[in-house]
């Protein structure tokens, strides 16, 4: 069992999601870097999909009620047990009766605390994590609070294993998001959608789990089209459909929004197009006034995207056992 002393700013159990519900309006969930996630259960000798706490910008202080094995990975958010710090994206234990605090936040936005055994919430639709909007899964639905007290499986971890430094992921600065152009590419103007590409880009302050505002480039301009009936009137819209994980909707034509793990599953706006899946990890781990570049690909691009990160990953499950 494990106390909650302060939650964090926005702290919640995560796995790797539950699929198969979208097209019930039930969106993915699951951590935003599922990379950093499998590894940190990896670390601790888990399953990589169990359940973990994923905190974001700061972290939480935890009295752990038995002996455990945990780890910390994603964000740079050094770890502390009783005040002494330890490493990230390593193994080590903590004794019953000891607490588990963080420093600030120097790197990234997300960082993954798994513990041998895994956070032992109740499964929903086949996933442990948390959906706020929906009130569903994770603890009672919702973001941990001071005075919970979350129970955690049978485990046993090593401490002591790590990850070496050229098997992590994270966006640089200025970050690159891969993009592979939709089928509503046609309705924006050549130019401009080769300025999109030329732009820079930063991170909106609203950003979450459920997407990510960009700002500072230039505006989306829109070819003349017939409007279908039941569009709406703004240049944007369409007649209702479905928006992808790693769509990109640009309300108005002037600020895109990648769509992420939490998002709703369709809606009235365009897609310009979606970030490649092997690109989505790294928008999870961009705070606000991030400099991004979006980089225009093809299919075949996006399909050896996916191959590295599935071989980066492998290697991460190699040298870990």
């Amino acid at each position: 069992m494990i106390k909650v002393i302060k939650p964090g700013l926005a702290t919640s159990v995560q796995d790797m999601g539950r699929p198969g519900y979208y097209h019930l309006g039930i969106p993915l969930s699951g951590g935003m870097d599922l990379m950093a996630l499998e590894t940190a259960n990896l670390l601790v000798g888990n399953p990589g999909g169990a359940a973990v706490l994923e905190a974001t910008f700061m972290g939480p202080e935890l009295e752990f009620k038995a002996d455990a094995v945990i780890a910390v990975t994603g964000g740079e958010l050094t770890p502390l047990v009783d005040g002494d710090a330890r490493e990230t994206w390593t193994s080590f234990e903590v004794k019953a009766g000891q607490v588990l605090s963080f420093e600030f936040l120097k790197g990234g936005a997300r960082s993954y605390i798994a513990v041998a055994g895994g956070i032992d919430v109740p499964v929903v639709l086949g996933s442990r994590s948390t959906y706020v909007l929906g009130a569903l899964g994770g603890f009672n639905g919702r973001p941990i609070a001071e005075g919970d007290e979350l129970p955690v499986g049978d485990g046993s971890g090593t401490a002591g294993r790590s990850v070496a430094a050229d098997l992590r992921r994270a966006p640089g600065n200025p970050a690159e998001l891969r993009v592979l152009p939709g089928i509503y590419w046609h309705w924006v103007a050549d130019s401009s959608g080769a300025q999109f590409f030329e732009d820079t880009w930063k991170v909106a302050p609203e950003a979450d789990r459920i997407g990510y505002r960009f700002r500072g480039g230039n505006p989306i301009e829109f070819n003349e089209r017939e409007r279908p009936f039941g569009a709406g009137s703004d240049p944007s819209n369409i007649v209702d459909g479905c928006y992808p994980y790693g769509s990109i909707q640009v309300p108005g034509g002037t600020e895109p929004i990648v769509l992420h793990r939490d998002a709703v599953s369709g809606g009235g706006y365009f897609m310009l197009g979606a970030v490649i899946s092997a690109d989505m990890d790294l928008i999870g781990q961009m705070q606000p006034h991030t400099p991004t570049s979006f980089v225009k690909v093809d299919m075949d691009q996006a399909l050896q995207a996916r191959a590295d990160r599935n071989a980066l990953l492998q290697r991460i499950r190699d040298a870990l056992g």
